[in-house]
């Protein structure tokens, strides 16, 4: 996935969860949007490298929008860490079509934003097969961003409650009962080298991803490569399977 051209400055603050003050390397202080709704955990103190795409459109309330921090985890050095949690979904359907994510390779047809369940939109629904000898069950890939780092090397998620996840794992489930295939995608937007759920920020999420998957959903986890032009979706990093009863203490 292409970014557009950005600009750099230093963060100020985060705010209404929507908002940030950045001071920009021209000096000047501006606010920019935040397409990111959760906690941030890690991603907001004052001082960081911001990076912010610029927008002409009159409508616009705020013509700046922020994408990119560089954070020290204390693993690797500095990283980019994408913010904007509009990105995962584009960068799956762009690795699906093609073909980076063998366990989700040779389906048709790639659909975004379908109409499912009680009420809910599926990310990404996956249908036929480019063999037309061969018949495949509809796959449903529900699309998650993840940017939170609390240990050297281990990409976590969610970095706050999520009710509404918690929900779209339980329709995943029911696709799996009605003859389909469902998979949740963890989209993990910086380096990391392994993944677990964050259970002690959100048990009920933990419980709900490990009913999902006894019922059958699938679980995938990606780790993007990251620059400031261009970020794309690349290989799996391990699945820490620890379970809801595992929860980390003394952080």
């Amino acid at each position: 996935m292409d970014l557009p051209p950005l600009v750099t400055g230093r963060l100020i603050r985060r705010y209404k969860r929507f908002l940030a003050d950045v001071e920009l390397d021209t000096g000047e202080v501006i606010t920019a949007h935040c397409a990111n709704p959760g906690s941030m955990m890690g991603l907001q103190a004052p001082g960081i490298p911001v990076w912010l795409s610029v927008s002409d459109d009159p409508k616009r309330k705020l013509k700046h929008s922020w994408k990119l921090a560089k954070v020290d985890f204390g693993w690797c050095g500095p990283q980019l860490v994408s913010i904007d949690t509009g990105h995962p979904n584009t960068l799956a359907e762009e690795a699906i079509r093609a073909g980076r994510i063998a366990a989700l390779a040779g389906y048709g047809s790639v659909r975004r934003e379908v109409r499912y369940g009680r009420n809910s939109r599926i990310d990404l629904l996956l249908t036929g097969s480019d063999d037309t000898a061969s018949q495949r069950p509809d796959c449903y890939v529900e699309v998650k961003n993840v940017h939170l780092m609390r240990q050297p090397g281990l990409a976590e998620f969610p970095d706050s409650v999520t009710s509404r996840g918690a929900k779209h794992l339980e329709e995943l489930g029911d696709m799996v009962e009605a003859g389909h295939r469902a998979v949740m995608l963890f989209v993990v937007q910086m380096a990391a080298e392994r993944f677990a759920i964050a259970g002690d920020i959100d048990p009920a999420y933990a419980t709900a991803l490990e009913r999902a998957r006894a019922r059958g959903v699938e679980v995938l986890v990606h780790v993007c490569t990251m620059a400031t032009d261009r970020i794309v979706l690349a290989g799996p990093i391990p699945f820490r399977d620890e379970g809801p009863s595992a929860l980390r203490q003394g952080r």
